[in-house]
């Protein structure tokens, strides 16, 4: 199946890109790399009549640091993160963990706003920012907000983004040099979406202690209580009542992965 037919516009910059979504005359949806948009096009999951490109805006595409945080343009590929060609406020975790997203050639095209505009609860981006406490700067007609991104993310696939706003930028605090973190993730396939993830922080200095599960076909949870998932027992219990519904055999998965992700935090500072 191929995409239903739609018009096309390149942005100069993202408040061109304003403009052109607000003088869009009917469905519009803004593309940067399309490798979750792309697909959801060729099956007619959408059928925008206009699709704005902004891959190439130069202030989405810039990286600023301040010294305590990183602003992140929007559409700064997953392998630009991973090749060290932007800062990392996380002293090589981010990079490791963007190496874990699908296929070198989906990360040479796909954006991180374009992933956290997308909302999929099983992408990496998501979880590993809401670990992060990451904030997102959105440009719209009224002009620039911020706000958190757990704030910003409603539900499965779906973001707080108003008509004719645009994501431009996310800001991630840097952490102390003790700052440990604990990645898990398990697919069927190195490169396939995950069916269970989680990821952990443990920052002494900053105090913060949490994780955050993901790929539940939900928005992914925080857990704030580390000590009451460090056994398979606990971490059970803490997935039967936060995702109601599952089988034993899923819970089981999301609670092992759970687990050792806690375990990892004991020493483990980049995903194996």
């Amino acid at each position: 199946m191929k995409a239903a037919p739609f018009g096309y516009a390149r942005a100069r910059d993202a408040a061109h890109a304003v403009e052109l979504l607000a003088a869009a005359n009917g469905y519009a949806k803004v593309i940067a790399g399309g490798q979750s948009l792309g697909p959801m096009l060729n099956l007619r999951l959408v059928e925008p009549d206009l699709l704005v490109d902004v891959r190439t805006c130069p202030d989405l595409r810039g990286c600023r640091d301040d010294g305590e945080t990183v602003l992140f343009g929007a559409a700064v590929t997953h392998s630009e993160i991973e090749d060290g060609a932007v800062p990392d406020p996380c002293d090589g975790w981010l990079a490791a963990a963007a190496r874990r997203i699908a296929y070198r050639a989906v990360r040479n095209r796909g954006t991180i706003g374009g992933s956290i505009a997308h909302a999929d609860p099983a992408a990496d981006w998501l979880v590993v920012l809401l670990l992060l406490g990451a904030e997102v700067d959105v440009l719209g007609p009224e002009g620039k907000r911020t706000a958190a991104l757990a704030d910003s993310v409603a539900g499965p696939f779906l973001t707080t983004l108003g008509e004719g706003e645009v994501l431009v930028g996310i800001r991630i605090a840097r952490r102390s040099d003790r700052v440990r973190y604990g990645y898990r993730k398990t697919a069927i396939r190195v490169g396939e979406f995950a069916s269970a993830f989680c990821v952990a922080l443990d920052d002494p200095e900053r105090g913060e202690s949490r994780a955050v599960l993901g790929a539940i076909e939900r928005t992914p949870i925080a857990v704030d209580d580390l000590s009451a998932v460090s056994d398979t027992a606990g971490a059970e219990a803490f997935v039967d009542a936060h995702v109601p519904g599952l089988d034993a055999a899923t819970v089981r998965l999301h609670a092992v992965t759970l687990r050792r992700v806690v375990r990892d935090l004991d020493g483990t500072r980049h995903p194996a």
